[in-house]
């Protein structure tokens, strides 16, 4: 599946083979980067604890995010791992500012490669209708909603087998809703 998740953007004049080696360089150095960001502000958040009022603010965090996929975009498809992995980061970044439009948008690009890249039966696939489903449903989307939590649930039976307190807890979700 390497070729799939290495996926290049399909251009009239396609990238040579040192442009695409450059943006796997580029791509790797930023998620590295990011990484040390968001590890830097969780560092400071604790350790000092409001003593310094200095840190990586979720805007400059989502900045990053959108500027390498706009780069990496330019060679990579969306179901590159590259540019999935920052866009499950800029998904990250949203939810944690509760701007759920944005992260819906972000988990709507990313599911449909993830079912591609993963497993029939993958948790990182239910996690992520998880996350779907409970956006729709924040948003009152609840067909949306009520669709992709089903599909999580599916997902975790297999994974988890159906007597599993956590499947239970988001059949309770449902009714809820």
């Amino acid at each position: 599946q390497d070729k799939e998740k290495l996926e290049i953007r399909k251009l009239n004049d396609p990238p040579s083979a040192e442009t695409v080696r450059d943006m796997i360089k580029y791509a790797r150095n930023v998620i590295e980067e990011f990484r040390r960001a968001k590890h830097y502000k969780y560092i400071l958040y604790h350790l000092l604890s409001g003593f310094l009022d200095f840190f990586v603010p979720p805007s400059e965090l989502l900045e990053i995010c959108e500027l390498s996929l706009d780069k990496m975009g330019t060679v990579f498809e969306d179901s590159n791992v590259y540019m999935l992995h920052m866009m499950y980061q800029a998904m990250g970044v949203c939810l944690y500012v509760q701007d759920w439009e944005g992260a819906l948008r972000y988990g709507q690009k990313i599911i449909r490669p993830y079912s591609k890249h993963y497993p029939s039966y993958s948790l990182n696939v239910a996690s992520m209708w998880l996350k779907l489903g409970r956006l729709y449903m924040a948003l009152e989307n609840r067909p949306a909603g009520v669709k992709a939590l089903k599909r999580a649930i599916a997902i975790m039976e297999v994974a988890h087998g159906k007597d599993h307190p956590y499947i239970s807890e988001i059949k309770k979700e449902l009714e809820d809703h």
